[in-house]
């Protein structure tokens, strides 16, 4: 028998009871993969992360990421309540260190604030994948209850990945962003044939100075209805507004916060920061804070 650590956080919030729930697992050497999958199982959260020991001399960290029934390569509120959780645990100074995901090995960095953290993520690699067939478009557009008259005409229906893919669909209002009610099989149905598993819908309808975007990210092919607030879309809308022109940038940086999960209760920011070269696109993060909610442990 040993005794394992486990906390729930809930991420990109300071607020208990909001933002994104994740499961981290303290001290996970020497689970088997199939105990990994039985506690996120267990957990339910849409992703646990699994904090283990570096197997080499260039990261100082490994994760590892399960949703209750698949491993994924990289989740963004995971990785915020992973290195949130450890830097509590280790009372870590600002700093930036290197973790190792299924993605590659990646920069963290750690901002010390008082007795609280601030974590912000460097993503993968910015991918932009060909535009969607226009029968593809059609049968996302149909799946989650949109007409045509209500899509931003300026976004593409478009896949991006900064790691883990997404579809990105811009509508025009916010009301209509938190009156959407899909249909999961049918979106768990095409993400078959785009390989593509999340849906994230947002919008540039904010109305407050500080907020961007406004979006709900629909995930049901990996067992997520909806996701509370999510790295691994906001991230890539980054990329993805600066690559066709939507907001004003100087050429180098773009920054700025996006909030999700509001039609959820659990409403959540994220904060992004977008690094461009000759006006392009070229590296993502994504940040913010987060709150545990309980610790415990358990026995196997």
């Amino acid at each position: 028998m040993r005794t394992i650590k486990i906390y729930q956080v809930d991420s990109f919030t300071t607020e208990k009871f909001k933002g994104n729930p994740a499961g981290v697992v303290l001290n996970a050497d020497g689970l088997s993969e199939q105990e990994m999958k039985q506690i996120a199982r267990e957990l339910n959260n849409s992703e646990t992360a699994f904090i283990l020991s570096p197997d080499g001399e260039d990261h100082d960290v490994r994760l590892r990421y399960f949703t209750p029934n698949a491993e994924v390569p990289v989740c963004g509120h995971a990785t915020i309540a992973a290195h949130y959780v450890r830097a509590l645990e280790l009372q870590l100074d600002s700093s930036t260190i290197t973790h190792k995901i299924k993605i590659g090995i990646l920069p963290v960095e750690i901002i010390s604030d008082g007795n609280d953290y601030s974590i912000v993520m460097t993503q993968g690699g910015i991918e932009f994948f060909p535009p969607l067939a226009m029968h593809e478009k059609d049968q996302i557009i149909k799946a989650l209850g949109l007409y045509e008259d209500e899509l931003d005409q300026r976004c593409p229906i478009q896949i991006v990945s900064t790691g883990h893919s997404k579809v990105m669909i811009g509508i025009k209002t916010r009301d209509k962003l938190n009156s959407l009610t899909p249909s999961m099989l049918a979106l768990a149905q095409i993400s078959k044939t785009i390989n593509c598993n999340g849906y994230f819908v947002f919008t540039m309808d904010s109305g407050e100075s500080e907020i961007l975007t406004h979006g709900r990210m629909f995930a049901p092919a990996i067992g997520i209805n909806e996701d509370p607030v999510t790295g691994n879309a906001n991230g890539p809308l980054g990329a993805y507004l600066v690559e066709h022109g939507l907001v004003e940038q100087n050429g180098s940086i773009y920054s700025f916060k996006a909030e999700q999960g509001y039609a959820i209760g659990r409403s959540g920011i994220v904060e992004v920061t977008v690094k461009l070269n000759n006006g392009k696109p070229v590296q993502v993060k994504v940040g913010g804070k987060a709150v545990i909610v309980f610790k415990t442990e358990i026995r196997i």
